[in-house]
């Protein structure tokens, strides 16, 4: 995984940055695909972390999201696949709760707009 974080304006904290941090994942099959970083979020006391695949252009036209490990305790992150499905049906409901809970967040906002 290759990082494009502006370290010196976050010094390398994700959770301070404006959302525009994009990733370089080298897939199975030796094909890089260029992902905005959309959360990281813990799960049963680990951290998960959810990417938007772009393609050439920045886009994401079909709605697929990568959704690996993380683990950034030795100071550099690394990403892993979940293999057991018990874990990756608890770890995609909690980020399909995430969605709701600001697709929620979003309406709220834009009733007390008008």
């Amino acid at each position: 995984m290759d990082n494009k974080c502006d370290t010196t304006s976050c010094n390398g904290n994700c959770d301070s940055c404006d959302g525009n941090i994009t990733v370089t994942l080298t897939l199975d099959n030796d094909e890089q695909v260029e992902c905005a970083i959309l959360t990281i979020f813990p799960v049963n006391g680990r951290d998960y972390i959810a990417l938007l695949p772009l393609d050439e252009n920045g886009e994401n036209e079909d709605g697929e999201v990568f959704i690996y490990r993380y683990d950034n305790s030795q100071g550099s992150p690394v990403l892993e696949n979940i293999e057991d499905d018990e874990e990756y049906e608890a770890v995609a409901d909690a980020f399909d709760e995430m969605l709701d809970a600001a697709e929620y967040d979003e309406l709220v906002g834009e009733d007390e707009l008008q």
